[in-house]
């Protein structure tokens, strides 16, 4: 029997870093899926729950960290999914917000398509080779 690929849903209303983003995953073995904000997140997330989140901060409709807030209200086990939170911004007032949000880990972009698929694979719990 085939092993199952894992599934992250990538939440960033940008088309380039979601084409980024996917191309870096699906090569690290990934299954992927994408939401262009936080509120079309959470309606394919009670459809199809996934292993992994890689969430934007800043997009329209419902941003990363009230997106954030709204999953950890969730039940389990869509309430405890692990998000990866990326941001322009990195300053600590920054990480620590989504820390508390919800994120469970917290990149500044730029970042590398090498350092997505570490994370990603580590978060998911199936560590890049």
């Amino acid at each position: 029997m085939a092993e199952r690929k894992l599934k992250v849903l990538i939440v960033d209303d940008a088309n380039l870093v979601r084409l980024y983003y996917r191309e870096a995953l699906e090569l690290a073995g990934f299954e992927v899926e994408e939401a262009l904000n936080g509120l079309e997140a959470l309606e394919k997330l009670l459809l199809a729950p996934v292993d992994l989140l890689i969430v934007d901060v800043n997009m329209p409709q419902m941003d990363g960290i009230t997106f954030l807030r709204a999953l950890r209200r969730l039940a389990e086990p869509t309430g405890s999914i692990p998000a990866l939170v990326t941001s322009s911004e990195g300053e600590a007032g920054d990480i620590e917000t989504a820390r508390v949000a919800g994120a469970n880990f917290y990149l500044v972009k730029p970042l590398s398509q090498e350092t997505l698929a570490v994370c990603a694979g580590l978060l998911a719990g199936s560590p890049y080779e």
